[in-house]
């Protein structure tokens, strides 16, 4: 029996890929950090059935201990302060989680167990302002948060030590991936958090930032079988993980809406646009600059060549299916604490 150590595995891709491998028959070990009561977070489903330890990825020992204890064959760093729009807020944080914490844990990899497989969970916004059109694993980064600067560094960290102590290290650059068990807020579930509350009658309107930013969404379900996928492979390496179509918020907006027979129509321009609904004219829709990036990223558009033809990977839910799936579910979830 294979035994995996997943950090972040309260989250949404750590909970999707421990039931993954779950399936796959691995002994599943968690990394959670202690709190006053318990939070499993995504993962109180799997509680029973993984292994939690408790750790923290600043502090260096407690990473060690979680290697001694599970002797984890597969390591998947997942655990990281992931949110753009507090990097900026908590700078500090985020590289002593995102940067240096990557560190920690492969210096605990190489102490304990070298010959364990790592996974780092890479992002597309280390491409930032893009340096081309689509982005590959050979494109010039240029983060534009220090949520990307910090896992740029993560990033190469992990490619350092690849080369210099021949360790099976690979990156997955992964473009947007949500679910129903996204964070509230994240732009994506808070679109159809409140599409749903519109549609019930429990909010009036919705207000975001930048409506024209493009990105790559994808489901995390996808996209932790790829994490999976580069672990099987004879050598580590890096590979971008996307759909290879791009959005815009405006237009996930839109689908969102339909879900719940809102057609939307759009008035006014920049700080002063809304959206309408067009069966009763109320607007349901605002643009609050509160919620600007201080550096924008416009343009997110990953080519998952590499993925496909090297992994074998195949991209199942399409961007229709992810925003009805996500509507679904959160007026499932308002529905029954009503």
């Amino acid at each position: 029996m294979k035994k995996a150590l997943i950090t972040g595995i309260t989250g949404q891709d750590g909970s999707y890929l421990a039931e993954l491998l779950l399936e796959k028959g691995y002994q599943v070990f968690g990394l959670v950090r202690r709190k006053s009561s318990a939070d499993y977070g995504n993962a109180e489903h799997l509680v029973g059935k993984v292994k939690f330890i408790y750790g923290d990825m600043t502090d260096s020992i407690s990473l060690i201990n979680a290697m001694k204890i599970s002797q984890a064959d597969e390591v998947y760093n997942l655990a990281a302060q992931s949110f753009v729009g507090t990097s900026w807020e908590q700078p500090l944080a985020t590289a002593d989680i995102d940067a240096i914490g990557v560190t920690n844990l492969l210096e605990a990899i190489r102490i304990i167990k070298p010959s364990a497989r790592f996974y780092q969970a890479s992002t597309s916004e280390m491409f930032g302002l893009v340096q081309e059109i689509p982005q590959r694993e050979t494109t010039p980064f240029y983060p534009r948060s220090p949520y990307g600067v910090a896992k740029l560094y993560g990033h190469w960290i992990t490619k350092n030590y690849r080369e210099s102590y021949d360790m099976h290290a690979s990156s997955g650059i992964l473009f947007n991936h949500e679910s129903e068990r996204r964070g509230i807020e994240f732009v994506t579930r808070k679109i159809t958090n409140s599409v749903a509350k519109i549609s019930l009658g429990l909010q009036e309107k919705l207000e975001l930032g930048n409506m024209d930013a493009k990105r790559d969404w994808g489901h995390a379900k996808d996209y932790v079988n790829a994490m999976w996928l580069m672990l099987q492979q004879e050598k580590a390496d890096d590979y971008v993980v996307a759909t290879g179509e791009t959005h815009t918020v405006r237009e996930f907006v839109e689908l969102a809406f339909a879900e719940v027979g809102i057609e939307i129509e759009w008035q006014g321009k920049e700080e002063n646009e809304i959206g309408i609904n067009k069966l009763n004219g109320k607007t349901v829709v605002c643009i609050n600059p509160d919620f600007y990036r201080p550096a924008e990223v416009e343009l997110l558009l990953g080519s998952p060549e590499k993925a496909e033809k090297h992994l074998g990977w195949v991209r199942q839910v399409s961007f229709n299916e992810l925003i009805k799936l996500m509507v679904k579910n959160d007026l499932e979830l308002i529905r029954k604490r009503s």
